[in-house]
């Protein structure tokens, strides 16, 4: 059955060498609809991101553009500002009708960390071509904070699609109809338009930005860290916030969203055109996100913006993303939330799991 695979078929891959590794696989590594990827023992430090086009090599490419190659055992700083390409532990034969898409997680995103998969013969980043043979690199990019990295660590994820599998309008309003996808009234185009939140509930606090001179952050710290040593509060109390050029916000979306335990998805930009900003660069939702079943009942969609070239007025209600989804070809073993002790179940404003929070906003 086409749709993207569930963990019980991932780990079947990794059983036939589909997906092999350097080191041997860590159960956690599986999740709901997607495997994490593990940072290999090198990173090289390049002058400028890049793509293998033209069926080159990574490897090749990293001859012409290395500036310096270090090792990350014992751990490593990646510096704020800089390149970097790091092979990753993980490489696929991917079969003939099985693609494969990846991105950062959760916690990467939040770290403004830029991060993103490359691999030989790329033509764009984090989008692997069906029958794929090769090995996966990591471009790492720090944005607003260094950090400490070691092997093995986890930032970004990839997901398994045998066929086309995403919904489109008619049948997407139609799984809404069934189970609720979103609180409120659903606006669909091209998949689940969202909306920011900053009108709160209670209080003022609708997000936090990025302060330019923050130390380094390990990222094996969790909850290692105040929240006052890296980011500013934003509070507004007029339904609306200037977003500064270059700036890195964390904000939280409008509504609650759910996952069904039969759908996966994928957060996308909503429209190019519709501010000088861009909206989340980790973007993967397992099924059971918000799930009430899976100890959600509904989850926020937490935001991370970025504002480009000019400052811009973001208004509370205001479309900035949408969510596409997913069938999934089986219902995963497991779901997102509870079952794996998932850190962002039921979540509302919230940073990375490195940081010590308080009670989070209610969903």
């Amino acid at each position: 059955m086409t749709g993207v695979l569930p963990d019980a078929e991932i780990r079947t891959m990794i059983g036939n060498r589909s997906i092999d590794a350097d080191d041997e696989f860590v159960d956690t590594q599986v999740q709901p609809a997607s495997l994490d990827l593990r940072l290999g023992t090198v990173a090289y430090r390049v002058r400028a991101s890049f793509l293998a086009t033209g069926g080159a090599s990574v490897e090749t490419r990293l001859q012409k553009f290395e500036m310096h190659r270090f090792d990350l055992c014992g751990g490593a700083v990646l510096e704020r500002g800089c390149v970097y390409v790091v092979p990753l532990m993980e490489r696929l034969a991917l079969p003939e009708t099985v693609s494969a898409v990846a991105n950062a997680k959760s916690s990467t995103g939040r770290l403004d960390l830029l991060t993103r998969t490359i691999t030989d013969g790329a033509t764009e980043f984090d989008r692997i071509p069906a029958g794929y043979h090769g090995p996966l690199y990591a471009e790492i990019c720090p944005r607003s904070f260094s950090v400490l990295v070691r092997p093995g660590m986890r930032l970004n994820q990839i997901r398994f699609r045998d066929g086309h599998v995403a919904l489109d309008d008619t049948a997407l309003a139609a799984l809404h109809e069934e189970v609720g996808l979103v609180s409120g009234k659903a606006v669909i185009s091209e998949g689940l338009g969202f909306s920011v939140d900053l009108d709160p509930v209670d209080g003022t606090l609708v997000g936090y930005r990025a302060k330019p001179h923050g130390g380094v952050i390990d990222l094996d710290n969790v909850a290692g860290y105040e929240p006052d040593e890296f980011w500013e509060e934003i509070h507004t109390g007029e339904g609306r916030i200037i977003l500064d050029p270059g700036a890195f916000y964390i904000l939280v979306s409008r509504e609650a969203v759910t996952i069904p335990p039969t759908h996966a998805a994928e957060m996308a930009p909503y429209l190019a055109m519709a501010g000088e900003f861009r909206v989340h660069y980790a973007g993967f939702f397992d099924p059971g996100f918000g799930w009430a079943d899976a100890g959600g009942a509904g989850s926020r969609g937490v935001l991370e913006v970025r504002c480009h070239e000019a400052p811009f007025v973001l208004e509370h209600g205001q479309i900035v993303g949408r969510l596409v989804y997913e069938r999934m070809s089986a219902r995963p073993a497991t779901l997102y939330g509870s079952e794996i002790s998932s850190n962002y179940q039921g979540q509302g404003l919230k940073l990375s799991k490195q940081f010590r929070m308080g009670p989070a906003t209610p969903p």
